[in-house]
């Protein structure tokens, strides 16, 4: 088995809508700002996953209209090739239960990345991809206590994530838990930090100094002495 080479690469986003994403950053820098960093995040994220397997390998499982998003038209341009589906379910859980269902199109694993790691490389894509060659899935995690990455070498499995609690600090463990009780193989891969916050945005634009999130964050944080402070003057 060749999981790198047969892999699909599944992105769960949602459309970057000023208000619905990023909320907790929007607190800070307000939500037209946030948009604009969700936007370049998602656009990193598509960039690397093209790169890693190429568009007719990747599906974007998406909540909302790329025509109303901030950078909709670079966002469309770059998902160009792509299988993009309207993500489905109640809740974040099902929702990813759904996607891993559509991006399920034959035979080979399905890597599945949010919109909240601009920081990945196609080079890491492929790393954890690989991993299922020695284990049935490979789980990243996120420095918040969540996880950034989940492969499976059988789509399907990702069934067991109903009822793992999203969005909280026992959500990595509680999903590695429901994997392992599954009799699931897990492999491990880079813990990597999920833009949140104003320091998680600042920490990952300079961990990635060529990204269009880097450049977005300089822009934005341009006009912000700090959380929330316009410059004065």
């Amino acid at each position: 088995m060749n999981a790198a080479y047969d892999a699909r690469v599944l992105v769960v986003a949602k459309a970057p809508v000023p208000g619905r994403v990023k909320t907790r950053l929007g607190a800070t820098l307000g939500m037209a700002d946030a948009a604009r960093l969700a936007a370049a995040a998602l656009l990193d994220t598509v960039v690397a996953a093209t790169a890693a397997v190429g568009a007719d390998r990747c599906v974007l499982a998406l909540d909302g209209d790329l025509s109303t998003a901030v950078d909709g038209a670079a966002l469309t341009d770059a998902v160009r090739g792509w299988t993009v589906v309207p993500q489905r379910g109640d809740g974040l859980a099902e929702r990813l239960v759904a996607a891993h269902a559509d991006a399920d199109a034959g035979p080979g694993p399905v890597v599945q990345v949010g919109m909240d790691t601009p920081q990945v490389t196609a080079a890491l894509l492929l790393e954890v991809a690989a991993g299922l060659d020695r284990a049935s899935a490979v789980l990243g995690a996120a420095a918040d206590g969540g996880w950034w990455v989940l492969a499976l070498r059988d789509p399907g499995r990702a069934e067991l994530l109903r009822g793992v609690p999203m969005s909280t600090p026992e959500t990595g463990a509680a999903t590695l838990s429901a994997l392992v009780a599954a009799g699931l193989t897990v492999g491990a891969t880079a813990t990597l930090r999920d833009v949140d916050h104003h320091d998680d945005a600042a920490a990952v634009a300079a961990s990635a100094p060529g990204s269009a999130f880097a450049r977005a964050w300089a822009e934005v944080s341009g006009l912000h002495v700090g959380p929330g402070e316009r410059e004065q003057g």
